[in-house]
């Protein structure tokens, strides 16, 4: 097995050639770009922590040409505005059932499944994972995801999980060193 040095470690060769080829990023959010808790005030209203480091790996792998999906079961403004605000292409809410969708967003874009990684943490997400060439658990996901996962972050969701993988992909792409931009 040939391997590969990355900022996270050493990485199985084959995995990086896989990740070359991904032009689409599914993801997730709570638990994935989120920590996956929800904070809910006396009035109603719902507030979630987005790291920055997931903003800046999201537009960096735009700018080489990536696209980026958010699939998520729930609906929330909070999601549309920061999603839209980094310039997520896809965002689809209220979707519990993430493999059709993904499917269907496949076929619009025209990908096979060796176009595509989805990064998710418990088991609505594993639809995305039977569909993606590249599937990813965050550290924190749930024991059975990472066991169908074909990369594990080192990193929680909420706490760079997204910028992880998307360092892989520039590093995959050979872009790494290339990309600059901000997080907001």
């Amino acid at each position: 097995m040939a391997i590969t040095q990355t900022l996270y470690g050493e990485l199985d060769s084959q995995l990086i050639s896989r990740l070359s080829r991904v032009k689409l990023l599914a993801c997730d959010v709570d638990g994935v770009f989120s920590d996956g808790r929800i904070y809910l005030g006396n009035q109603g209203e719902e507030l979630k922590a987005f790291h920055t480091r997931d903003g800046y790996g999201v537009k960096a792998v735009q700018n080489i040409g990536v696209t980026l999906a958010v699939i998520t079961g729930r609906r929330s403004n909070i999601v549309e505005q920061r999603m839209t605000s980094l310039g997520v292409a896809h965002i689809i809410q209220g979707e519990e059932n993430k493999g059709p969708a993904l499917e269907k967003l496949m076929k619009q874009l025209k990908l096979s499944a060796q176009q595509v990684a989805s990064i998710g943490d418990d088991m609505p997400d594993l639809g995305m994972f039977n569909l993606a060439g590249v599937s990813v658990a965050v550290a924190d996901a749930h024991p059975f995801v990472r066991k169908q996962a074909d990369y594990i972050t080192h990193l929680n969701g909420g706490f760079g999980a997204v910028r992880e993988v998307c360092d892989l992909l520039l590093h995959a792409h050979k872009k790494l060193t290339l990309v600059h931009g901000s997080s907001t």
